[in-house]
């Protein structure tokens, strides 16, 4: 029961303290295959290269912040991979991607010791994976086809090519849309470049990534 309070105590009072998620400390890489890496400089910004690689950088959200319902970053690409379907298993290489990685409110402060991989094998967790890339309809759900069925959506914002942009989501509508019901804590938070499928070139960064 102390968790559970503990949770939503959180959640109540998170809207006081959300803001501006730091890059210059608490990330860290986690490798998806042993022979493949991305390069990730941290600092005012994640600048991220990927050749013919995969991997995730991934940190995690301060409790303060594990009811926020919108998000809105600046991104960039200046190399590309090319356009890809996004749902396809072995096929989906999109040039950079924002995930937000939620749990139910109740389990939340049990998980604090968990990475990336962790929590991505639980059948409790779910994940919205923001994409730059591939050739799929933007603000489409793709459910994707990796990990448990039911547990992770891609919804492409920009199809693949380079530029900068900057977005603003809506957490707890898109989470309504891609799962049903309400989003529980948000616990983590990640950033990938994939470019292992088509072995090409990614040049690509995030910034100013903030939670509301």
């Amino acid at each position: 029961m102390r968790f559970v309070l503990s949770a939503a105590l959180a959640l109540a009072t998170s809207a006081a303290h959300a803001g501006p998620v730091s890059f210059s400390s608490g990330w860290a890489e986690q490798k998806l295959s042993l022979f493949s890496s991305n390069d990730y400089t941290f600092g005012e910004s994640l600048n991220m290269t990927s050749n013919g690689s995969v991997s995730i950088a991934w940190t995690r959200v301060d409790q303060a912040d594990w009811g926020s319902d919108s998000a809105s970053w600046d991104w960039s690409v200046s190399q590309s991979v090319p356009a890809t379907d996004l749902s396809l298993k072995g096929g989906d290489d999109r040039n950079i991607s924002v995930y937000f990685v939620f749990v139910p409110a109740s389990v939340a402060p049990s998980l604090e010791g968990a990475n990336i991989r962790a929590l991505l094998g639980r059948s409790d967790v779910r994940v919205l994976q923001y994409a730059w890339g591939g050739n799929n309809p933007k603000g489409a759900v793709i459910p994707s086809p990796y990990g448990k069925a039911g547990t992770g959506v891609t919804i492409p914002l920009r199809n693949a090519g380079t530029g900068s942009a900057s977005e603003n989501v809506d957490l707890s509508a898109d989470f309504a849309r891609a799962f049903g019901g309400t989003k529980g804590a948000l616990i983590g938070l990640a950033v990938s470049g994939d470019s292992d499928d088509t072995n090409s070139v990614i040049q690509a960064a995030v910034s100013t990534l903030n939670l509301r």
